[in-house]
Protein backbone atom coordinates (compact mmCIF):
# COMPACT_ATOMS: atom_id res chain seq x y z
CA UNK A 1 0.00 0.00 0.00
CA UNK A 2 1.43 3.37 -1.23
CA UNK A 3 0.81 5.58 1.76
CA UNK A 4 1.65 9.37 1.32
CA UNK A 5 -1.54 10.92 1.76
CA UNK A 6 -0.96 14.44 -0.11
CA UNK A 7 -3.29 17.51 -0.08
CA UNK A 8 -2.48 19.90 -2.46
CA UNK A 9 -3.22 23.66 -1.61
CA UNK A 10 -5.77 23.45 -4.06
CA UNK A 11 -8.94 24.00 -1.64
CA UNK A 12 -11.19 21.04 -3.59
CA UNK A 13 -8.11 19.01 -4.32
CA UNK A 14 -8.43 15.77 -3.48
CA UNK A 15 -5.87 13.65 -1.11
CA UNK A 16 -4.10 11.33 -2.92
CA UNK A 17 -1.17 9.24 -2.33
CA UNK A 18 -2.68 6.34 -1.57
CA UNK A 19 -3.49 2.73 -3.87
CA UNK A 20 -6.54 0.86 -2.99
CA UNK A 21 -5.10 -2.03 -3.11
CA UNK A 22 -5.16 -5.47 -0.87
CA UNK A 23 -3.25 -3.64 1.85
CA UNK A 24 -5.50 -0.38 1.98
CA UNK A 25 -8.56 -2.96 1.84
CA UNK A 26 -7.19 -4.70 5.54
CA UNK A 27 -5.91 -1.26 6.77
CA UNK A 28 -9.51 -0.12 6.41
CA UNK A 29 -11.34 -2.78 7.40
CA UNK A 30 -8.70 -3.43 10.63
CA UNK A 31 -9.01 0.28 11.77
CA UNK A 32 -13.20 0.14 11.42
CA UNK A 33 -13.12 -2.62 13.52
CA UNK A 34 -10.40 -1.43 15.87
CA UNK A 35 -13.18 2.36 16.07
CA UNK A 36 -16.55 0.22 16.38
CA UNK A 37 -17.27 1.98 13.20
CA UNK A 38 -19.69 1.42 10.08
CA UNK A 39 -18.91 2.85 6.81
CA UNK A 40 -21.27 3.88 4.44
CA UNK A 41 -20.83 4.88 0.76
CA UNK A 42 -23.42 6.76 -1.45
CA UNK A 43 -24.31 5.58 -5.05
CA UNK A 44 -22.06 8.46 -6.47
CA UNK A 45 -18.51 7.43 -4.57
CA UNK A 46 -16.00 6.01 -6.19
CA UNK A 47 -16.42 2.41 -7.20
CA UNK A 48 -13.12 1.82 -4.17
CA UNK A 49 -15.44 3.30 -1.97
CA UNK A 50 -18.20 1.46 -2.26
CA UNK A 51 -16.68 -2.03 -2.31
CA UNK A 52 -15.26 -1.14 0.91
CA UNK A 53 -18.32 0.34 2.53
CA UNK A 54 -20.63 -2.08 4.66
CA UNK A 55 -23.39 -0.21 3.39
CA UNK A 56 -23.63 1.52 -0.27
CA UNK A 57 -27.27 3.04 -1.26
CA UNK A 58 -28.93 7.04 -1.28
CA UNK A 59 -28.36 9.01 2.40
CA UNK A 60 -31.40 8.68 3.74
CA UNK A 61 -31.63 4.82 3.74
CA UNK A 62 -27.63 4.62 4.81
CA UNK A 63 -28.48 7.41 7.50
CA UNK A 64 -31.48 4.93 8.98
CA UNK A 65 -29.32 1.80 8.45
CA UNK A 66 -26.52 3.52 10.60
CA UNK A 67 -28.72 4.29 13.64
CA UNK A 68 -30.17 0.81 13.82
CA UNK A 69 -26.90 -0.41 14.01
CA UNK A 70 -24.98 -1.03 17.21
CA UNK A 71 -22.21 0.56 15.75
CA UNK A 72 -20.47 3.70 17.44
CA UNK A 73 -19.37 5.62 14.55
CA UNK A 74 -20.40 6.26 11.49
CA UNK A 75 -18.23 6.77 9.20
CA UNK A 76 -19.91 8.62 5.87
CA UNK A 77 -18.47 8.38 2.53
CA UNK A 78 -20.64 11.34 0.96
CA UNK A 79 -21.00 14.92 0.77
CA UNK A 80 -21.49 17.35 3.71
CA UNK A 81 -25.08 17.44 4.70
CA UNK A 82 -25.56 13.23 4.42
CA UNK A 83 -22.98 13.38 7.15
CA UNK A 84 -25.53 15.78 9.09
CA UNK A 85 -28.32 13.29 8.79
CA UNK A 86 -26.76 10.40 10.04
CA UNK A 87 -26.05 13.02 12.57
CA UNK A 88 -29.57 13.88 13.22
CA UNK A 89 -30.65 10.75 13.07
CA UNK A 90 -27.85 9.05 15.24
CA UNK A 91 -26.83 12.04 18.26
CA UNK A 92 -25.51 10.01 20.07
CA UNK A 93 -23.04 8.33 18.20
CA UNK A 94 -19.58 9.71 16.60
CA UNK A 95 -20.13 10.91 12.84
CA UNK A 96 -17.10 10.80 10.61
CA UNK A 97 -16.51 12.41 6.88
CA UNK A 98 -13.55 11.67 5.75
CA UNK A 99 -13.23 14.95 4.14
CA UNK A 100 -15.42 18.19 5.37
CA UNK A 101 -14.86 19.88 2.05
CA UNK A 102 -17.03 17.49 0.20
CA UNK A 103 -20.11 19.95 0.01
CA UNK A 104 -23.18 19.80 -2.51
CA UNK A 105 -24.07 22.96 -4.76
CA UNK A 106 -27.77 21.49 -4.27
CA UNK A 107 -27.65 21.91 -0.49
CA UNK A 108 -25.97 25.39 -0.75
CA UNK A 109 -28.25 27.08 -2.88
CA UNK A 110 -30.64 27.38 -0.08
CA UNK A 111 -29.78 28.81 3.26
CA UNK A 112 -32.16 28.98 6.74
CA UNK A 113 -31.73 33.00 6.64
CA UNK A 114 -33.34 32.56 3.52
CA UNK A 115 -35.89 29.91 3.86
CA UNK A 116 -36.79 32.24 6.66
CA UNK A 117 -36.81 35.50 4.74
CA UNK A 118 -38.99 33.00 2.19
CA UNK A 119 -41.75 31.79 4.98
CA UNK A 120 -42.35 35.34 5.93
CA UNK A 121 -43.16 36.27 2.57
CA UNK A 122 -45.94 33.39 2.33
CA UNK A 123 -46.95 32.89 6.03
CA UNK A 124 -49.22 29.92 6.60
CA UNK A 125 -47.34 27.98 3.83
CA UNK A 126 -45.88 24.48 4.42
CA UNK A 127 -42.55 23.79 3.71
CA UNK A 128 -41.31 21.10 2.23
CA UNK A 129 -37.65 20.23 1.86
CA UNK A 130 -35.73 17.99 0.27
CA UNK A 131 -33.21 15.57 2.34
CA UNK A 132 -30.74 17.06 0.08
CA UNK A 133 -30.40 20.12 2.60
CA UNK A 134 -28.65 21.47 5.67
CA UNK A 135 -29.45 20.41 8.87
CA UNK A 136 -30.31 24.45 9.13
CA UNK A 137 -32.77 24.28 6.62
CA UNK A 138 -34.17 20.87 7.76
CA UNK A 139 -34.89 22.98 10.73
CA UNK A 140 -36.37 25.31 9.22
CA UNK A 141 -38.81 22.79 7.49
CA UNK A 142 -42.23 21.20 8.22
CA UNK A 143 -42.10 18.20 6.34
CA UNK A 144 -38.73 16.61 4.38
CA UNK A 145 -38.94 14.67 1.65
CA UNK A 146 -36.82 12.15 -0.88
CA UNK A 147 -36.73 12.10 -4.56
CA UNK A 148 -39.13 9.34 -4.60
CA UNK A 149 -41.67 10.14 -2.45
CA UNK A 150 -42.03 14.10 -2.86
CA UNK A 151 -45.32 14.24 -4.76
CA UNK A 152 -47.11 11.54 -2.00
CA UNK A 153 -45.53 14.53 0.99
CA UNK A 154 -46.86 16.81 -1.01
CA UNK A 155 -50.00 15.49 -1.95
CA UNK A 156 -50.98 15.06 1.82
CA UNK A 157 -50.95 18.90 2.94
CA UNK A 158 -54.33 19.97 2.82
CA UNK A 159 -55.00 21.66 -1.08
CA UNK A 160 -55.65 25.04 0.35
CA UNK A 161 -52.34 25.43 1.90
CA UNK A 162 -49.24 26.81 0.19
CA UNK A 163 -46.60 24.73 0.19
CA UNK A 164 -42.78 26.25 -0.36
CA UNK A 165 -40.74 23.31 -1.95
CA UNK A 166 -37.33 23.68 -1.86
CA UNK A 167 -34.40 23.30 -2.67
CA UNK A 168 -34.57 21.59 -6.48
CA UNK A 169 -36.34 23.14 -9.35
CA UNK A 170 -36.74 20.02 -11.34
CA UNK A 171 -38.02 17.77 -8.50
CA UNK A 172 -40.08 20.76 -7.82
CA UNK A 173 -40.96 20.85 -11.23
CA UNK A 174 -41.61 17.12 -11.53
CA UNK A 175 -43.76 17.29 -8.36
CA UNK A 176 -45.82 20.35 -9.27
CA UNK A 177 -46.85 17.79 -13.22
CA UNK A 178 -47.62 15.10 -10.70
CA UNK A 179 -50.10 16.85 -8.60
CA UNK A 180 -51.05 19.56 -10.67
CA UNK A 181 -51.05 22.06 -7.90
CA UNK A 182 -50.77 25.92 -8.50
CA UNK A 183 -50.32 26.28 -5.16
CA UNK A 184 -47.21 24.79 -5.39
CA UNK A 185 -43.76 28.11 -5.21
CA UNK A 186 -40.36 26.30 -6.41
CA UNK A 187 -37.09 27.78 -5.17
CA UNK A 188 -34.70 28.16 -7.85
CA UNK A 189 -31.81 26.23 -6.98
CA UNK A 190 -30.02 22.97 -8.17
CA UNK A 191 -27.29 20.56 -8.66
CA UNK A 192 -24.98 21.28 -11.13
CA UNK A 193 -24.02 17.90 -12.28
CA UNK A 194 -27.90 17.12 -12.62
CA UNK A 195 -28.91 20.47 -14.14
CA UNK A 196 -25.70 19.69 -16.63
CA UNK A 197 -27.60 16.84 -18.63
CA UNK A 198 -29.73 18.43 -20.63
CA UNK A 199 -32.41 17.55 -22.93
CA UNK A 200 -30.50 17.55 -26.59
CA UNK A 201 -28.20 15.03 -26.05
CA UNK A 202 -30.89 12.97 -23.73
CA UNK A 203 -32.71 13.06 -27.25
CA UNK A 204 -29.93 12.10 -29.57
CA UNK A 205 -28.45 9.14 -27.17
CA UNK A 206 -32.19 7.53 -27.46
CA UNK A 207 -32.31 8.10 -30.80
CA UNK A 208 -29.11 6.35 -31.16
CA UNK A 209 -30.54 3.27 -28.87
CA UNK A 210 -34.48 3.59 -29.67
CA UNK A 211 -34.76 -0.24 -27.44
CA UNK A 212 -33.24 1.51 -24.76
CA UNK A 213 -34.85 1.87 -21.04
CA UNK A 214 -34.17 5.44 -19.71
CA UNK A 215 -33.27 5.87 -15.94
CA UNK A 216 -33.85 9.30 -15.43
CA UNK A 217 -33.32 11.31 -12.00
CA UNK A 218 -35.46 14.17 -11.55
CA UNK A 219 -33.11 16.11 -10.40
CA UNK A 220 -32.21 16.51 -13.82
CA UNK A 221 -32.44 18.87 -16.64
CA UNK A 222 -33.69 16.89 -18.87
CA UNK A 223 -36.58 14.79 -16.84
CA UNK A 224 -39.11 17.12 -18.83
CA UNK A 225 -37.37 16.52 -22.08
CA UNK A 226 -37.99 13.06 -21.54
CA UNK A 227 -41.38 13.49 -20.65
CA UNK A 228 -41.68 15.19 -23.82
CA UNK A 229 -40.13 12.51 -26.22
CA UNK A 230 -42.65 10.15 -24.61
CA UNK A 231 -45.35 12.19 -25.49
CA UNK A 232 -44.34 12.96 -28.88
CA UNK A 233 -43.83 9.20 -29.38
CA UNK A 234 -40.10 9.87 -30.22
CA UNK A 235 -39.79 7.34 -27.42
CA UNK A 236 -41.72 4.93 -26.18
CA UNK A 237 -43.31 6.07 -22.72
CA UNK A 238 -42.69 2.45 -20.69
CA UNK A 239 -39.12 2.99 -21.19
CA UNK A 240 -38.80 6.56 -19.64
CA UNK A 241 -38.80 5.75 -15.96
CA UNK A 242 -38.05 8.75 -13.42
CA UNK A 243 -36.25 7.35 -10.39
CA UNK A 244 -34.12 8.06 -7.30
CA UNK A 245 -30.97 6.24 -7.14
CA UNK A 246 -32.20 3.66 -4.73
CA UNK A 247 -35.12 2.94 -7.06
CA UNK A 248 -32.73 2.74 -10.16
CA UNK A 249 -31.24 -0.45 -8.87
CA UNK A 250 -34.26 -2.00 -8.18
CA UNK A 251 -35.22 -0.73 -12.21
CA UNK A 252 -31.67 -2.55 -12.92
CA UNK A 253 -33.15 -6.04 -11.56
CA UNK A 254 -37.05 -5.90 -13.24
CA UNK A 255 -35.97 -4.14 -16.66
CA UNK A 256 -35.76 -6.63 -19.71
CA UNK A 257 -33.96 -4.17 -21.70
CA UNK A 258 -30.63 -5.25 -23.34
CA UNK A 259 -29.43 -1.74 -22.35
CA UNK A 260 -30.21 0.86 -20.60
CA UNK A 261 -29.35 5.04 -20.77
CA UNK A 262 -28.59 6.46 -17.68
CA UNK A 263 -29.46 10.27 -16.47
CA UNK A 264 -27.84 10.61 -13.19
CA UNK A 265 -23.84 11.07 -10.95
CA UNK A 266 -21.97 8.47 -13.42
CA UNK A 267 -20.49 7.10 -9.75
CA UNK A 268 -24.60 5.12 -10.28
CA UNK A 269 -23.34 3.40 -12.94
CA UNK A 270 -21.05 1.03 -10.41
CA UNK A 271 -24.00 -0.02 -8.57
CA UNK A 272 -26.65 -0.67 -11.54
CA UNK A 273 -23.84 -3.10 -13.36
CA UNK A 274 -23.49 -5.06 -10.12
CA UNK A 275 -27.44 -5.05 -9.98
CA UNK A 276 -27.76 -6.66 -13.81
CA UNK A 277 -24.38 -7.13 -14.94
CA UNK A 278 -25.84 -8.69 -18.24
CA UNK A 279 -27.54 -5.17 -19.22
CA UNK A 280 -25.29 -2.41 -20.60
CA UNK A 281 -25.55 0.96 -18.75
CA UNK A 282 -24.13 3.98 -20.24
CA UNK A 283 -24.56 7.56 -18.94
CA UNK A 284 -26.67 9.57 -20.76
CA UNK A 285 -23.58 12.35 -20.01
CA UNK A 286 -20.21 10.95 -19.32
CA UNK A 287 -18.63 14.04 -17.86
CA UNK A 288 -21.46 14.15 -15.09
CA UNK A 289 -19.36 13.57 -12.26
CA UNK A 290 -19.35 15.87 -8.92
CA UNK A 291 -16.13 16.62 -8.21
CA UNK A 292 -17.36 16.62 -4.13
CA UNK A 293 -18.29 13.36 -4.14
CA UNK A 294 -15.00 12.15 -5.42
CA UNK A 295 -13.41 13.54 -2.70
CA UNK A 296 -13.72 10.93 -0.31
CA UNK A 297 -10.25 8.84 -1.66
CA UNK A 298 -9.37 5.80 -0.41
CA UNK A 299 -6.84 8.19 1.51
CA UNK A 300 -9.15 10.51 2.70
CA UNK A 301 -11.12 7.63 4.32
CA UNK A 302 -7.61 5.62 5.88
CA UNK A 303 -7.00 9.19 7.46
CA UNK A 304 -10.29 9.17 8.96
CA UNK A 305 -10.33 5.72 10.45
CA UNK A 306 -6.79 6.79 11.47
CA UNK A 307 -7.71 9.94 13.45
CA UNK A 308 -10.72 10.58 13.84
CA UNK A 309 -11.69 12.92 11.19
CA UNK A 310 -13.45 15.28 10.11
CA UNK A 311 -16.18 14.88 12.54
CA UNK A 312 -19.72 16.01 11.83
CA UNK A 313 -21.79 18.59 14.89
CA UNK A 314 -24.87 19.67 14.65
CA UNK A 315 -25.79 21.83 17.51
CA UNK A 316 -28.90 19.47 19.73
CA UNK A 317 -31.58 22.15 18.91
CA UNK A 318 -31.49 22.60 15.35
CA UNK A 319 -31.01 18.71 15.40
CA UNK A 320 -33.91 18.46 17.10
CA UNK A 321 -35.96 20.52 14.77
CA UNK A 322 -34.58 18.52 11.98
CA UNK A 323 -35.36 14.99 13.00
CA UNK A 324 -38.87 16.32 13.34
CA UNK A 325 -39.23 17.39 10.13
CA UNK A 326 -38.26 13.80 8.95
CA UNK A 327 -40.26 12.14 11.26
CA UNK A 328 -43.25 13.57 9.65
CA UNK A 329 -42.27 12.34 6.60
CA UNK A 330 -41.68 8.84 7.39
CA UNK A 331 -45.12 8.96 9.05
CA UNK A 332 -46.59 10.21 5.64
CA UNK A 333 -44.98 6.60 4.42
CA UNK A 334 -42.24 4.66 3.10
CA UNK A 335 -39.71 7.56 2.21
CA UNK A 336 -38.15 5.05 -0.48
CA UNK A 337 -34.92 6.35 -2.32
CA UNK A 338 -33.54 9.01 -0.34
CA UNK A 339 -31.89 10.94 -3.67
Amino acid sequence: MADTMTLESDELTPMGGVEPDAAWADEVRRLAEERNAVLLAHNYQLPEIQEIADHTGDSLALSRLAAASDASTIVFCGVHFMAETAKILSPDKTVLIPDARAGCSLADSITGTQLREWKAAHPGAVVVSYVNTTAEVKAETDICCTSSNAVDVVASVPADREVLFCPDQFLGAHVKRKTGRENLHIWAGECHVHAGINGPELAERAASDPDADLFIHPECGCATSALYLAGEGAVPAEKVKILSTGDMVRAARDTRASSVLVATEVGMLHQLRKAAPEIDFRAVNERASCRYMKMITPAALLRSLRVGADEVHVDEVTAERARASVRRMIEIGTPGGGE
